[in-house]
This record gives C-alpha cells, structure tokens and sequence, in this order.
C-alpha cells in the first residue's frame, strides 16, 4: 500500500481520526493503517507522540475479540 507524502502532523492526526473512529468491525484494518503510519513515521519523537493511540486500539482490537496470542495463560502458568 502506497502511502501519500504526510507530513508528521498529518500522520498523527490520521492516526488519533482511527483511533477515534474504530468499530468492532473496522479495529483490524483500522489497526494495520495506524501500523504502516507509523513505520513511515521518521524519528522517535514522532512516533512516540502515536504511542498512546496506538495502545489504545491494540486494546481495543483485543477486548473486541481480534487475534488470540498463541501459548499459554498467565493463570495456566501458576
């Protein structure tokens, strides 16, 4: 997928408008869009500004039921 040259700005903003805008129907390919903005975002500082965004639709793709982590439980563990 070919990316339009954003500003980092513009990036981010495209980025929260996802995080902002993701449905249990969209948080997967909402997920994979915030994901390749933020790999074509060029420093740390940059992408540390996405960092909260970010963790917040990895969480919500996982209380909505997205990809299952392979191996064992925590609770299996004790």
């Amino acid at each position: 997928m070919k990316l339009p040259m954003l500003t980092a700005d513009a990036k981010l903003a495209e980025i929260k408008r996802l995080y902002f805008a993701a449905t249990r129907q969209t948080i997967q390919a909402d997920l994979a869009k915030a994901l390749d903005l933020l790999k074509s975002m060029e420093s740390e500082d940059e992408r540390e500004r996405a960092t909260v965004y970010m963790h917040g639709l990895n969480e919500m793709r996982r209380d909505w039921g997205g990809k299952k982590r392979k191996g064992r439980s925590k609770k299996s563990e004790v």
